[in-house]
């Protein structure tokens, strides 16, 4: 018999080509063991493009925390361009500008889930200060794609991370796109790199 996570990722298609079944079964697995071991704080998400990821969130937190606060971040005017860090021998992926998508066609899939929308904040990472993010964070979802945008969103979010609480970092492991990877080297303690394990070329850290 298939657990809780697959038969919710096997019940309900993928509305891009951005993420895949497994990643999202990993994702929504790190958020249900943070909600089973009782860490307290919201739920957010850097990067939610058309909202693939988002609704999989909705749909595991209607089902075993509705009341969790959720926010996502998108700058809804596609990726920003790249610096050195993002150089990759295995090819360019992705330009300045590209996987933008509307803060209305996002909110669009929500209502055609018949689901109820995250709170959602509208910028770059890089704009947004301590006041733009919940005060304590159970679990974190940063899909960020470059380097500057995993560092800008880990900035946010580590100093708010509670203590048990996990971050779940989208293209760490893919070669293509270093500069996650590169942003987590150089950002986190060596005492919490230490920690991460990866699965899909996800990065996870519990705390």
């Amino acid at each position: 018999m298939a657990d809780f996570v697959t038969s919710l990722v096997d019940s309900h298609p993928l509305i891009s080509a951005q993420v895949s079944k497994q990643q999202v079964a990993v994702i929504l697995r790190e958020l249900k063991r943070s909600i089973e071991q009782g860490q307290s704080g919201a739920v957010v998400e850097f990067g939610c493009y058309v909202g693939t990821t988002s609704l999989f969130i909705r749909r595991l937190l209607n089902e075993t925390d509705y009341e969790r606060p959720f926010h996502v971040y998108d700058s809804f005017a596609g990726l920003p361009k790249k610096v050195a860090q993002d150089g990759s021998a295995a090819g360019d992926q992705f330009v300045a500008g590209e996987l933008s998508v509307s803060k209305k066609q996002f909110l669009h899939e929500f209502q055609r889930a018949k689901l109820k929308p995250p709170v959602i904040h509208k910028g770059w990472f890089s704009a947004l200060g301590e006041y733009d993010v919940p005060p304590q964070i159970a679990f974190a979802f940063l899909d960020g794609d470059f380097y500057t945008s995993i560092r800008d969103s880990l900035k946010l979010v580590l100093p708010r991370m509670a203590a048990g609480g996990i971050i779940v970092i989208d293209d760490y492991a893919r070669e293509a796109l270093p500069g996650a990877a590169r942003a987590v080297h150089e950002f986190l303690p060596t005492t919490l790199q230490d920690k991460i394990t990866t699965s899909h070329n996800l990065g996870v850290i519990r705390l």
